[in-house]
């Protein structure tokens, strides 16, 4: 295991579930060596990269699954961020980006386009005006009469 790019040292915010997770996975396995790493390597470190690879790919066999890489678990997780309405700095920061423009050359395509939140903020509008049932009801009938 070798330490971040310089720079990109940063606080990762862990969801609770995730935090109650792990310490149960500690109460279960403890940990391993003077620096207390989760999962074991040799001796008191870490696992090497190569083995955590393996392991990696050992799993996606044995649940019958290929073609994905570890490291897309760290786009996964970006596009949830954004999914969830996480702005551009926050996600950056999440992946430790040293600039939002390496976040927005990779990830720009999943943010709502002005056009996305007019719908949506359109579609709430119309919701409220006439209730939820009225508003899909409407939308049908107009969709009945004038087919694409």
């Amino acid at each position: 295991m070798r330490a971040p790019k310089y720079g990109s040292e940063r606080d990762v915010y862990l969801a609770d579930s995730l935090v109650n997770l792990l310490a149960q996975h500690v109460a279960t396995c403890g940990t391993t060596g003077k620096d207390q790493w989760l999962f074991a390597g040799d001796g008191e470190d870490p696992p090497h990269q190569n083995t955590v690879g393996y392991w990696w790919r050992k799993t996606l066999r044995d649940a019958g699954l290929s073609g994905i890489k570890l490291h897309d678990l760290r786009h996964f997780y970006a596009s949830g961020l954004i999914a969830a309405g996480c702005d551009v700095v926050t996600v950056q920061r999440s992946l430790g980006h040293a600039k939002a423009t390496t976040t927005l050359n990779t990830y720009a395509h999943l943010w709502p386009t002005a056009e996305d939140r007019t719908r949506k903020a359109a579609e709430s509008i119309m919701s409220a005006s006439l209730g939820h049932q009225e508003a899909s009801e409407l939308a049908d009938e107009v969709s009945r009469r004038h087919p694409s």
